[in-house]
């Protein structure tokens, strides 16, 4: 069974991806570290410990970075996700568990250490946690499994971006962040819209669920709901693009992916900032920037049914 952490901002989208890697069989999930994004910081780690409590999740939560390393921090995205992140659902003031004392990026690097060559991390929020562990602790770059990060877009099946034109949310939000964590020397896969706009969880999707699994589908359905309404708003959608299980699924079931491998670079001021930038080619060019990072991995398509299929028969 794999071991992962998820790095997160909960989030619908990122608390079904939790469930998902909860429900799996192919997963160990011990660690959930939060950031700054779809919700506040305060937010995203209290939807985090709800989860915890209401699903009795092993998993450690611990509480991360709160602003981008070199950006001003941008607001929460409550149109997409509500004012609580979860879809304005109640939620009780005080959870029963707490964040341990230790910050994110501490305990990322805690853990690898602890279990070298073993923890896999998934990312599905800024980028920020990651870039302050290597940052301080480099040498867990040799240490880490495997790095699958919900983020960027590479033009693959007509997907640029988001947020921007050309620039996927988790990317843009820590530009800087980002290029740490894809420049380093462990192995990254990018888990772009490219792939998670491929896959769409329609309304009639969401309702099965709901009839076929007793312990998540209410809940899911409960949060989601308002997400379904902004993306019907937004883009006219029956339902809901998966953006973060995308990731979990990639850890469970890779082969289900179309993969590419080259460098990657991600642009951090001007009027392209969050863009990311796939090197294919091997050429050396006069001037490049490129050639002494190392070679990564992205996701340039999927088997939409067979992530659906993954995602519906993990929870039931």
């Amino acid at each position: 069974m794999k071991k992962i952490i998820i790095d997160t901002d909960p989030g619908i989208d990122d608390a079904m991806a939790i469930l998902l890697a909860d429900a799996s069989d192919a997963v160990d999930l011990i660690g959930i570290t939060t950031t700054f994004g779809n919700a506040s910081i305060e937010n995203s780690t209290r939807n985090a410990l709800y989860l915890k409590d209401k699903f009795s999740l092993k998993a450690i939560v611990a509480q991360g970075a709160n602003t981008p390393l070199v950006l001003p921090a941008s607001l929460p995205a409550t149109v997409v996700h509500g004012d609580n992140g979860l879809g304005n659902i109640v939620i009780p003031t005080e959870q029963q568990s707490q964040a341990v004392s230790q910050t994110a990026h501490d305990y990322i690097i805690n853990s690898v250490k602890a279990h070298p060559h073993d923890i896999t991390l998934v990312a599905i929020g800024r980028l920020t946690n990651l870039a302050l562990a290597l940052n301080k602790s480099p040498e867990i770059a040799s240490l880490v499994k495997e790095v699958v990060i919900m983020g960027g877009a590479f033009g693959f099946n007509g997907h640029s971006g988001n947020l921007t034109p050309f620039a996927e949310a988790n990317v843009y939000g820590d530009p800087h962040a980002a290029d740490i964590v894809v420049s380093a020397d462990w192995p990254v896969t990018m888990v772009g819209l490219d792939v998670t706009q491929q896959s769409i969880m329609t309304n009639a999707y969401i309702n099965k669920l709901k009839s076929k699994s007793p312990k998540y589908g209410a809940f899911i359905s409960e949060i989601s709901a308002f997400y379904a309404h902004f993306y019907h708003a937004d883009l006219g959608l029956d339902g809901f693009y998966v953006h973060d299980s995308s990731a979990i699924v990639y850890a469970i079931a890779p082969e289900i992916f179309t993969t590419e491998r080259g460098n990657i670079r991600v642009v951090t001021e001007g009027v392209a900032t969050g863009h990311t930038l796939f090197k294919q080619s091997d050429r050396l060019f006069p001037i490049d920037e490129w050639s002494n990072y190392p070679k990564q991995t992205i996701c340039t398509n999927v088997d939409s049914e067979a992530l659906l299929n993954l995602y519906m028969n993990s929870l039931t």
